[in-house]
């Protein structure tokens, strides 16, 4: 990476609010700083908006919901493929924007770039699939019409740690199903959604559908949009706490809500599982997106039997791991979000050191710029650890020991959060038995990875509500309506 090449990238990303259209100023007058976590230097300044700002977008949104809803689903499915055309013909500079506000390397920013892309290409094909239903009444004195139609102008609120395929699984489905849009991104990482928005904007995404609202201040935009009473969905992608928080100023509405929170997953290896395919997987799911992702494996669980090597096995491919700036050649780890994620994790793994826990590799914060951590393994890790309750959002895998399928299990289930587990057997009729029996919206079955814009992503319990992607994405911005046909 040349500091001129990406400076010119964030250059070229919008810096204002999109509202009805055009690229305005805040109301507020304010604006704040975007940081490159690698080295804590600001990369530029956005706008910093606020209520006004926030019922201006809204304004816009309803103002352009009638036109919009009544495009044809043809139209609606083209400029969301120009979209993925778009976003795949800029891909490098896309994942350097994306490594340069959130941290992760080069390599996952790129493969972020076309899993993002690939969600408006899923739903350009399922825009023209909306149906609906005819049939004739029981008593044969009536028909019954269900047809399906725009839920209406929805928020959209989300995370910084996949800042581009957040934005496009939600709103990918919000075009597809004739909705407009308020999207509010996260503050440490808004370039990607405005560069998102730009990009929509000149694929032919009429002035209005979405409107983009930047801020450091979310209480301030969301709240009164959720109170306002034209506001119709809300799809917010966050933790769990900000979530009831939410779903709370929602209840007031009725307004439409889903959900995905957080997560504590399970990573289950049984005595019998390949054992390189069971590292090979756990690499995936701890490693992956620096470990700040709600599907990262938070607990591991290893068969007694295998435990031991297991750990070795990991800690030696942890370790071989290079950390450093997710811009330079060969980086494979970069740096956590900020200074408060990293103390976050540091606390979590001194609490499990306490207990008694062992690290094998890493376990404490290295000195110099950035908000790097270690990749760390920690060997018997007591139940009653912090790490085993808390979501850790950071490269650290503790492990626990079990002897019975029973004890996984009642271990694994042993949680409020319910998204992802993930499991690793030879033994076909334990892997279904296993995964019938996890408490979770998703299950890796011997694998270290599921998300994919083709299947439904979402959780139980406190881990949300509704599923995004697949084809159960577009139904969460549909409303069914039933007409009762008489006088046949």
């Amino acid at each position: 990476m040349t500091a001129e090449r990406a400076g010119k990238v964030v250059a070229d990303v919008p810096k204002e609010l999109l509202v009805g259209g055009a690229w305005r100023a805040p109301a507020t007058g304010r604006r704040f700083a975007v940081e490159d976590p690698a080295t804590g230097e600001t990369l530029c300044e956005v706008a910093d908006g606020g209520t006004d700002d926030a019922r201006a977008a809204l304004d816009a949104a309803v103002a352009a919901q009638p036109g919009w809803g009544r495009t044809p689903p043809r139209e609606r499915g083209e400029i969301l493929r120009r979209s993925f055309e778009l976003i795949m013909s800029r891909q490098d500079d896309l994942a350097l924007l994306m490594t340069l506000e959130m941290g992760k390397p080069l390599a996952e920013s790129r493969a972020e770039i076309a899993y993002a892309a690939e969600f408006f290409r899923w739903f350009a094909e399922e825009a023209v699939r909306v149906d609906g239903g005819y049939a004739v009444a029981p008593d044969g004195a009536s028909r019954l019409l269900v047809m399906r139609q725009p839920v209406g102008p929805s928020v959209l609120v989300t995370p910084w740690n996949f800042p581009m395929a957040m934005g496009t699984r939600k709103i990918g489905p919000a075009v597809a199903a004739g909705c407009t849009m308020v999207l509010k991104p996260a503050h440490q990482t808004p370039l990607c959604s405005l560069a998102l928005a730009a990009i929509l904007a000149e694929a032919g995404l009429p002035d209005g559908v979405l409107n983009v609202v930047t801020t450091t201040s979310p209480g301030e935009v969301i709240e009164p949009l959720l109170r306002d009473g034209r506001v119709r969905k809300l799809s917010f992608t966050g933790s769990t706490g900000v979530g009831r928080t939410l779903l709370e100023q929602s209840a007031g509405q009725v307004v439409r809500t889903s959900m995905e929170l957080g997560g504590n997953a399970p990573f289950l290896v049984f005595d019998d599982a390949d054992l390189d395919a069971a590292v090979d997987g756990a690499m995936l799911a701890k490693m992956r997106n620096i470990g700040e992702a709600c599907t990262a494996a938070n607990r591991f669980y290893v068969q007694s039997g295998v435990a031991a090597e297991f750990g070795e096995r990991l800690a030696a491919r942890m370790a071989a791991l290079r950390s450093g700036h997710g811009a330079d050649d060969g980086v494979q780890v970069g740096p956590l979000i900020d200074a408060k994620a990293r103390q976050k994790v540091q606390s979590l793994v001194d609490d499990a050191l306490g207990r008694g826990a062992k690290a094998l590799v890493g376990g404490e914060a290295p000195e110099g710029p950035g908000y790097f951590y270690p990749p760390t393994v920690l060997v018997d890790v007591p139940r009653e650890a912090e790490l085993a309750e808390t979501e850790i959002f950071g490269p650290v895998a503790p492990i626990t020991p079990f002897d019975t399928e029973e004890e996984a299990l009642a271990a694994a289930n042993d949680t409020e959060f319910g998204l992802v587990g993930y499991v690793f057997t030879q033994d076909v009729t334990r892997a279904l038995r296993v995964a019938e029996s996890l408490e979770t919206g998703m299950v890796g079955l011997n694998r270290g990875v599921v998300s994919t814009p083709a299947a439904p992503f979402g959780g139980i319990k406190q881990s949300g509500l509704g599923r995004e992607g697949g084809r159960l994405g577009i139904e969460e911005f549909l409303e069914v309506k039933y007409v009762a046909i008489g006088g046949l």
